[in-house]
Formats: C-alpha cells, structure tokens, sequence
C-alpha cells in the first residue's frame, strides 16, 4: 500500500515537472499570430518574424542638423538595442541550427520554425510576438501604350507640369542627392539610367553600397511545378541590379532618367542606388523590411561593413501591402516603424496613395497610410485627380489621418522599360517617382536641407498648386486645403526650389543671433524663445513665406517666451525679433 502510494506521489510529482519543463499548455499562443497556430499544431515549418520588446526613442536625432551625424546616431542606436534584446535568442537559434535574418532597423528577425522552436522562443521574455510574414502581390501599373510605340517628346508632359525643366535651367538638376527606390529591380544598363547610376563611374561597375537583392526564394505565390532560381530572368541574390518585372525600371526612369531625346526623369543629375523587393511582382513584409534596412545603412555585396553616411536622401515605393494579401494590424507596426526610423535618420520615405480609387477611405495599405510617409496621390495630364487614385482618410487603422500628402503626374507617364525600352504606364506608382525627384532638386539647389525631412515635405506641401474637387471624403469638403482627394494639392518643383533657395540666410552674424534659441522646429502648436542672459524690450513678428505681417508682439526679453501658434495654418513662417535696433529673424514650420 505503501508503495502504491509512493509511486503515485511520483508520477504526480514527475507530471508536474514535465509541464514545468514542456510548454504543453497553451501559454505560448498568446505571443503567437493566430493564422500561425493551427499549421505548427498540424506539424509543419513555416516562415515567420519574431518581433522584440524594446522600441527606441529617437527623438534626439531630430536635433542633429547634418543628414550623416543623424544616420549614425539612429544606426548606432538601433543596432544597440537589437543586440540586447535578441542575443539571448541568436544564441539558441545558433544552437539549434536555424537560420535567420535579424533586422535592427524594426528590432526583428525573420526565420523558418515549428511548433517546438515557436514554443521555446515564446519563453524569452525579450520576445514580443511571432508574427507569419505573407507574401504579397505588387500593385501593378496600368500598361496603356506599348513599348515604343510613342517616341519622346523631349521634355515628358509630367515634368513640363510640375515645373521640373525650368529647375534646370537655375542649374539645379539633382547633383549631389541620391535617390532609391525598392521595386522589382532595375535595368541599370538601360541608356536612360546607367550614367546616373551611383556604382557606375563611366569606365567600370562596382555595385557594393549601391544595390541589394533581398529576393532569397522563389515566391510560392506563382505555383510553380518546380520553383528554382532559373524560373526568374534574374534569378535570386543577384550580385547586380536586375528587373524581373519592368515596373522599377519605369519609375526609376521618372526620377532620374535621361537619354538624348528621352528626357523622362525629373533629377537627371542625381545619382541612384536600389533595392529589390519583389519575385516576379511578389514581396513580402520582409523583403519590404530587409530593403529599408539596406538604405539605413547600406553594405558591400556580402551584406558586410554596412555604412549609414551612404544611406539614400529619398526612397520611392511604388508598392502597397493590402489586408486582403496578408499585411494586417499585427504587421503593420513593423513597416511603421522602419519608416519612422528612416526619418529620424534623415531619410524622405515617398508612398504611392495606391490605385484603390475613386471612393473615400481608399487609403488603406502599407506604407501609403502611415503618417511619416509622405503619400503621394496621381494626376492627369489635364491636371486633374486620376480617377483610380487612392484617397483619405486612413481609416483602417482608426486614426482618421489626412492623405494623400501630395498629388503628382501619374496617369500616361512615359519613362523606360527593361532592354532599352519605353512604355507608358498609369498608377499612383509613377506620381511618386515626381516627387521623390522634386525632392533631389530642392536638395540640390539648397544642401543643407539634406536630412531635414519635416522642412522638405513642408516645402512641397506650402508650394503645392492648391487643388479642389466637388468630393467629400471624412466630412473634409474637396474644397478645402488641404482636402482627402489632393492633399496640399498638385506639386510645383519650380515654387518648391524657389522657396528652398530663400531659406539660405547669408547675413552677419549678431549677438541676438549668437544667444537666441527657438525650439522646436519644426513645431505643433507652441513654439518657444530662449533669449540667454539676453533683457529688455523687443518685438516678435511672425511673416509667411511670402512677406505678409502675421503677429506682432511687444515682448519683454526673459528667459524662455512660448508663442502660440494654433491660429496658423502648416507650412514655412519667418520670425524676426528686433531689440535696440539689431535685428535677426530666422524660419520654421508648423506641422
């Protein structure tokens, strides 16, 4: 009897220890996306991202003036922190053998498991949840012409329109800026695209810090009998840049491209770097992520010595991440957070508004709906909204956001296609590539507003050609400004560059300059004046960019004075603050 009871005391206690040691119970489910659960129960691998605890605040990198100094710290940073938090886990995937891909720029990393390995990695408390990473379809462009069929007409209709060609006869053409985009791949020997490519010198290529292929495998998407390498024209990790697709090519052509005749990019003097992000017109969230990661940093071809003073000024993406395909609430932070990450860094994120239009609340994918993207809607070459261009309010993710930012020509956009080509496509994805080139030339004409993202959208959303429409989207009526349907309205490269030139102050430097701070900027609603040891009498006037008298204060000098601005609509101020006769007047922007 005696022993009976003993031995059942011990398989008791052997259960209990087993449990202890087994996560047997379903704790690890609540870490786990549910659309992951019910295929490790049935036993099979599969593609996952484990995203960690920590975020970081980068608000420092918002005082950095220089684009470099930005990209280090925010780099330096991010990498800090994914080393704490996920060590513990490389450690175990070392261990166990399995491979992984760790991305700092979203504290997450992507790999292939089952339910074991989800279980132990459910443990660590480090880890936040374990997400499935889908793989997702490109929103194509509409083909309208085909290739070749209509020849150049010197200067393309789009740049005509936004003022592009009168930038260049300033004599600002993009020099010194390098755009990106993350797309389907280049032709980077395309005649219109290979002496603005940054790894070609003219003589000879060298694609380390200029191009990445984040495409490891051959999507499952296609159904392939026989999914190898050789089924893409590309294959897979190619050692130089490659378009499997034709739709990078294009808008790569809008942002830079020029060949004789074949003036079809907005910057021709800017350099360009790429990323590709899609098999064939299919990516995922972590080949979006792995391509934002490059331009963080960018690397040598083995992904080796990565380098953040290479890092782009501009990224186009001319792809969107639908609900229906896979991109959900519990992946959409990832992608949020590598474009709030590129910002702090210095780095403008252009977003297609996507071709889900003409309805409201058509806003609705990633990257295009976050709020640090700058969102760009598409429009006719009568000046009008394409009627398949995407419009606001984001809704989906109950923020009720107003996008687009901007519109741009993106319906009959002639630029080039793979092979020597040219075609003519239509899509939210050929308005982008306008503006990510506006950006280069406003850069170009004014360097120092390389790596301040907030004044450059600022300075295309107060020039854009302001736009109306009968349409009411939110409860905003298309006739205000800015409205769902346009944003801030079509963009004017020529007022944008004109404006970026005003802000080049070259006067004397005085006292009141020398110990005058005014923080922040840009600025929400309260904008602040720390006068130093500075007393007395002065007067505090606001202007717009355009001269007008908008404040005047008489103010007694003290330590700090904070002025509220909730009266004043967004867009570029001049202040200037008078004392004893000196003057000093300076700029910012309200949000």
């Amino acid at each position: 009897m005696f022993k009976i009871l003993k031995l059942s005391t011990f398989c008791i206690l052997s259960l209990a220890m087993l449990s202890m040691s087994f996560p047997f119970n379903d704790l690890w489910k609540e870490k786990v996306n549910s659309i992951l659960v019910p295929a490790l129960e049935r036993g099979e691998t599969l593609e996952m991202m484990i995203v960690f605890e920590s975020k970081i605040d980068l608000q420092k990198a918002n005082r950095l003036k220089n684009k470099d100094a930005k990209g280090n710290y925010v780099f330096t940073e991010l990498k800090r922190v994914t080393r704490n938090d996920q060590q513990s886990v490389w450690n175990l995937l070392n261990e166990e053998k399995v491979e992984f891909r760790s991305f700092a720029l979203t504290n997450s990393l992507l790999l292939k498991g089952d339910l074991d390995l989800v279980q132990q990695l459910s443990e660590f408390s480090t880890v936040k949840r374990i997400i499935n990473n889908p793989t997702v379809q490109l929103d194509a462009a509409m083909n309208e012409t085909e290739a070749g069929s209509r020849g150049p007409d010197a200067v393309e209709w789009g740049i005509a329109m936004i003022g592009a060609d009168q930038v260049w006869n300033m004599g600002y053409r993009g020099e010194g800026v390098t755009v990106a985009g993350e797309d389907t791949g280049y032709d980077w020997q395309h005649p219109a695209l290979i002496n603005s490519y940054r790894g070609y010198d003219g003589t000879a290529a060298d694609h380390n810090y200029n191009w990445h292929d984040a495409i490891h495998e051959i999507s499952p998407l296609h159904e392939d009998v026989n999914p190898t390498p050789e089924l893409n024209p590309c294959g897979l990790e190619s050692g130089e840049p490659c378009d499997d697709n034709n739709h990078g090519t294009h808008t790569m052509g809008t942002m830079v491209g020029e060949d004789g005749e074949n003036q079809i990019g907005v910057a021709p003097g800017a350099k360009w770097m790429a990323c590709r992000n899609m098999e064939r017109g299919y990516g995922s969230p972590a080949t979006y992520i792995e391509c934002f990661e490059f331009f963080l940093a960018p690397t040598d071809l083995n992904g080796e010595n990565a380098d953040p003073t290479k890092a782009p000024h501009v990224i186009n993406n001319s792809w969107s991440c639908p609900q229906m395909e896979g991109c959900n609430p519990d992946n959409w932070d990832l992608m949020e957070t590598a474009v709030n990450n590129l910002k702090a860094a210095g780095v403008v994120v252009v977003a297609s508004a996507g071709n889900s239009g003409s309805g409201c609340e058509t806003v609705s994918t990633p990257a295009a709906m976050f709020l640090n993207s700058f969102t760009i809607g598409s429009t006719t070459s009568a000046d009008e909204i394409s009627g398949f261009s995407s419009r606001g309010p984001v809704t989906v993710d109950g923020s009720g956001r107003m996008k687009p930012n901007v519109t741009a020509p993106g319906s009959q956009v002639r630029s080039c296609v793979r092979e020597g080509g040219y075609s003519t496509f239509s899509g939210t994805s050929m308005a982008g590539p306008h503006v990510a080139g506006a950006v280069a030339l406003i850069i170009s004409a004014n360097p120092e507003l390389a790596g301040q993202v907030e004044t450059i959208e600022g300075i295309l959303e107060t020039t854009a050609v302001a736009k109306t429409t009968d349409q009411i989207c939110g409860g905003v009526a298309g006739t205000e400004i800015p409205n769902h349907t346009f944003g801030f309205g079509r963009i004017d490269a020529l007022a944008a560059v004109e404006l970026a030139l005003s802000l080049i102050v070259d006067v004397e430097e005085t006292v009141l300059d020398k110990q005058i701070k005014v923080f922040p900027n840009p600025v929400q609603d309260r904008l602040s004046f720390d006068f130093g040891s500075l007393r007395g009498k002065a007067t505090l006037n606001i202007y717009d960019y355009q001269g007008k008298l908008l404040v005047q204060n008489n103010i007694e000098m003290s330590e700090v004075i904070n002025l509220d601005l909730k009266g004043l609509n967004s867009g570029l101020y001049i202040y200037e603050i008078e004392a004893n006769g000196i003057f000093t007047k300076g700029k910012f922007f309200k949000k």
